[in-house]
């Protein structure tokens, strides 16, 4: 499910990370059905803001035990694309989408890439398909116990 899209004006910091935390993802997370947002996990990547003591402390009082990232309960490998739908499908996906169009300036781009989100938002086709892949890539990295499995998908 894509929830939302938000564009920081400021570069990544674990303090303005920890603010789109604890406010604007609540905001996102508002027009979840209370269903799915008690059955969803919280899911990081390896950026280095995401892992700063304030950040850490907020998702162990607000998810303890439903977030996805290194240093959690639920240890998440680290640099690992072939787990992560983001970066083996979305990303590819609005790259494809938001280069077809030419633009000129940063505003044109931001209103580019805030259309495209939305389209796919709208469908979400393209990310249904994603769940079998990552079903079957938990599953071969659970079989080799976090081992190196790209060669057995």
């Amino acid at each position: 499910m894509l929830i939302g899209s938000v564009i920081l004006d400021d570069r990544m910091t674990g303090l303005n990370y920890l603010d789109f935390l604890q406010n604007e993802l609540q905001k996102q997370l508002e027009d979840v059905p209370l269903a799915a947002r008690i059955a969803m996990y919280f899911q990081h990547d390896g950026a280095p803001s995401h892992y700063t003591r304030h950040v850490m402390q907020h998702l162990n009082d607000t998810y303890p035990t439903r977030y996805i990232s290194r240093g959690s309960t639920i240890n998440w490998p680290p640099r690992s694309p072939d787990l992560t739908p983001l970066d083996f499908c979305l990303w590819g996906l609005m790259k494809s989408e938001v280069y077809s169009k030419k633009v000129d300036t940063r505003d044109e781009s931001l209103v580019n890439i805030l259309e495209v989100i939305a389209s796919i938002k709208e469908s979400q086709d393209a990310l249904r398909l994603t769940t079998p892949h990552v079903f079957t890539g938990g599953a071969k990295c659970i079989d080799v116990d976090g081992g190196i499995f790209e060669n057995l998908l």
